[in-house]
């Protein structure tokens, strides 16, 4: 008896297992993100980028963090930083990866 109950238990935590596993893809697809985790960017980027005074761009679409932006949105390089770009849209400032045009973060 005490077997079967070890047994029972662990297919139980197996097959509830496989169900989170599931629900974080579907949680991934709705809202994708760069690397999963946070990305932290250096503070000398964030100031850089807000002190510039650039156009902001009109966009229709939503801007999501993980996603490209379009090629009609033009981005500018962060000087001394060569793995962020940035651009405003719709009066955010965001950063970019210059390389795939993606959203690392919006800044606020």
């Amino acid at each position: 008896m005490r077997i079967q109950l070890i047994a029972a238990t662990a297919a139980l935590v197996m097959v509830s297992g496989a169900a989170l596993a599931q629900s974080a893809i579907v949680v991934q697809e709705q809202a994708p993100v760069v690397t999963g985790a946070t990305v932290v960017v250096p503070g000398e980027v964030r100031t850089y980028v807000m002190e510039q005074r650039v156009p902001s761009v009109a966009y229709e679409g939503e801007i999501v963090v993980g996603a490209p932006l379009p090629e009609a949105v033009e981005v500018r390089t962060v000087d001394g930083y060569n793995d962020y770009a940035y651009t405003v849209v719709n009066e955010r400032r965001v950063l970019v990866n210059p390389q795939t045009r993606t959203v690392i973060q919006v800044l606020d």
